[in-house]
């Protein structure tokens, strides 16, 4: 018997017992132990936002069921006749995934944990981190530049550690909630102000002379224009997150043109499908990246985890998600509570 969380209808999730699938040749089976919820995506889908399939044209009405849930951790339980990277019984990063007790996916959707310093908590981040890791990369960050991150959510907050661990100085935070900010300094922002603030951008330029490369992270297009605000000539400017947001103007001849700012893409798929290079790895490279970030200490994934759940209280914390400006960070199903 399997189950898994679907969004039934608008705001609503339930728990639902689906039909087991069929296990291909080269596919793998695992069995979840922890997912995480990437609460801007999943925002996104539940509230019926037209604008999710990623380079897909846009939806005309809100269809359900819908359903996501790609990051996780589990163990394998059973493999196709064609797999040869992993046996029953090893524990893995799943991306692409579901939020249900058993996924079936093909093997290259599975990244063996060898190291056992990696808890699970993080594993089940280990695939959202590499969002914003792909941003991080695509700004080209040098050693000594300036940095800001935009939003402080899930994505955000892994930003700034990477940010951070990539040797930019100062990497400045922003985002209106505080604890947030209080967040960020506890994981490796030099400065976390309020973009809301009166003088934001003149307050950033005061810190850092203007910021080389930024990660856009809010969702929302004045993100961006705040951000553009804040650069320095040549500037690079990753959107990860704003780009959903399509109500919105910008002074490009201003803000971007004349100060040679450049505006990088930074969709998690807009990367390589099968070799990694300078500045674009592969989904599987890069959660390999995060697992040895994590296992010797430059970035710490385990303490962003707020609040763990049974997936049989989904409805509950997803009428949060819907509802609670406030709702946390990081927040995990524990799907052993279900045995």
């Amino acid at each position: 018997m399997n189950k898994q969380i679907i969004f039934t209808r608008l705001n609503t999730a339930e728990l639902l017992t689906i039909e087991d699938e069929h296990l291909g040749s080269h596919d793998v089976k695992v069995k979840t132990l922890l997912s995480t919820v990437s609460c801007g995506t999943e925002r996104a889908n539940i509230t019926g936002d037209l604008n999710v399939a990623g380079a897909s044209a846009p939806e005309k009405v809100a269809k359900f069921p819908r359903v996501a849930g790609y990051s996780s951790v589990g163990i394998v339980e059973e493999v196709g006749d064609e797999v040869k990277s992993v046996v029953p019984g090893d524990r893995v990063c799943v991306y692409w995934g579901k939020h249900k007790i058993y996924n079936i996916l093909p093997e290259e959707r599975v990244v063996k944990i060898d190291d056992d310093r990696i808890d699970n908590n993080t594993a089940a981040m280990a695939f959202i981190a590499t969002f914003p890791m792909a941003a991080v990369r695509k700004t080209k960050v040098e050693l000594g530049e300036t940095a800001m991150v935009m939003g402080l959510g899930i994505l955000g907050q892994c930003a700034v550690q990477l940010m951070h661990a990539a040797g930019a100085v100062p990497v400045i935070a922003a985002d209106p909630n505080p604890a947030r900010r209080e967040q960020a300094l506890a994981h490796g922002a030099d400065f976390a102000l309020d973009p809301l603030a009166e003088g934001f951008a003149q307050r950033v330029k005061e810190l850092t002379g203007g910021i080389n490369a930024a990660v856009e992270v809010t969702g929302v297009g004045a993100g961006l224009d705040e951000t553009l605000d804040c650069m320095a000539k040549f500037g690079r400017v990753a959107l990860l997150g704003c780009t959903r947001d399509k109500n919105f103007t910008i002074d490009y001849y201003r803000k971007v043109h004349c100060p040679g700012i450049s505006l990088i893409g930074a969709h998690t798929n807009a990367r390589p499908n099968q070799e990694s290079s300078a500045g674009l790895f592969t989904h599987r490279d890069d959660i390999r990246a995060v697992l040895k970030l994590a296992a010797n200490g430059r970035i710490c994934l385990q303490d962003m985890v707020a609040e763990i759940h049974s997936p049989a209280d989904c409805g509950a914390v997803y009428d949060r998600l819907v509802n609670d400006r406030n709702f946390p960070t990081v927040v995990q199903f524990d799907w052993t509570k279900l045995d």
